[in-house]
């Protein structure tokens, strides 16, 4: 989960797991892959970040099936 800040200043948690876009136009807005948007304080680069960093946190990309790599033997 990422913390984010709405418009209205208050700050939510969002699974990142389940983001298909940020775009940037001017406010950031954030689709998820069920179609909700939302429109946060934070910049496109701010959310990336935090995103990244969430997905090093819980290590989504550290099992090589996920990654799409070969089996090594």
């Amino acid at each position: 989960m990422v913390e984010l800040t709405k418009l209205n200043g208050k700050p939510f948690l969002l699974n990142a797991l389940y983001i298909e876009t940020i775009d940037s136009n001017p406010d950031t807005t954030i689709m998820l892959t069920n179609k909700t948007k939302y429109i946060v304080l934070e910049s496109a680069e701010e959310v990336q970040r935090k995103v990244a960093q969430f997905y090093l946190q819980v290590q989504v990309l550290s099992n090589p099936d996920l990654r799409g790599d070969e089996d090594e033997e």
